[in-house]
């Protein structure tokens, strides 16, 4: 972790009581703002809150989801933390299209509108190497932004674990870990396998899909 990061959690002071989406406001339990090392290379994205993280500001902690998620971290050498406990990352950031949870829904647009200064100031500060894009909708958002792909030519399905290179950064997407196969598993593990295999850091900046 960056010798000048002093907490994981939030570690770039973002409003911890933003109002933007009153409809939010009224159901989220807490803001879940971006959690692990500033200085990582591999950056992860889920579109909203989960339960869990609602309840404890973390993204991709806190309930089966978070753990199926936190099992996959561990395999990668990114986490060291026993399950249950909080989040010990290194190398890796874990963030959201939306900070808040509605429970009964998925965010809108105009929610996810919203909270792209956040997200897009995450990006810019850490400047990772791979974006991971966890679930369709963080696929295709992500993808719009730095790919020159239209969005729906993407499919979480068909891209699970393949490399996409964009602008500026190469995706990794990455069906959730909540509703993965074990198939489905083990290649994610094996693509960053791969990628861990070669020079990754070579890839920022090319051109493609």
């Amino acid at each position: 972790m960056d010798a000048n990061q002093l907490s994981a959690s939030n570690p770039f002071g973002m409003d911890e009581n933003c109002q933007n989406c009153p409809e939010l406001c009224e159901t989220r339990e807490q803001i879940a703002h971006g959690y692990g090392d500033v200085g990582a290379e591999f950056l992860f994205v889920g579109e909203r809150p989960s339960s869990g993280a609602d309840r404890t500001g973390i993204p991709f902690f806190g309930d089966e989801r978070g753990e199926a998620f936190q099992e996959i971290l561990r395999a990668l050498d990114f986490a060291t933390q026993e399950p249950d406990e909080e989040p010990e990352l290194e190398n890796a950031f874990l963030t959201v299209l939306t900070r808040c949870r509605h429970p009964d829904r998925a965010p809108t647009d105009e929610e996810i509108r919203n909270c792209e200064p956040y997200l897009n100031a995450e990006i810019r500060m850490i400047n990772p190497e791979i974006i991971v894009p966890v679930g369709e909708r963080a696929l295709r958002e992500i993808a719009t932004e730095y790919t020159t792909t239209p969005a729906e030519e993407f499919d979480i399905e068909a891209d699970h674990a393949t490399e996409i290179r964009g602008r500026g950064f190469e995706l990794v997407p990455m069906i959730d870990p909540g509703v993965q196969t074990d198939n489905q598993r083990e290649a994610f593990l094996q693509a960053f396998s791969d990628l861990f295999g070669r020079d990754y850091r070579q890839t920022k900046g090319r051109q493609g899909r």
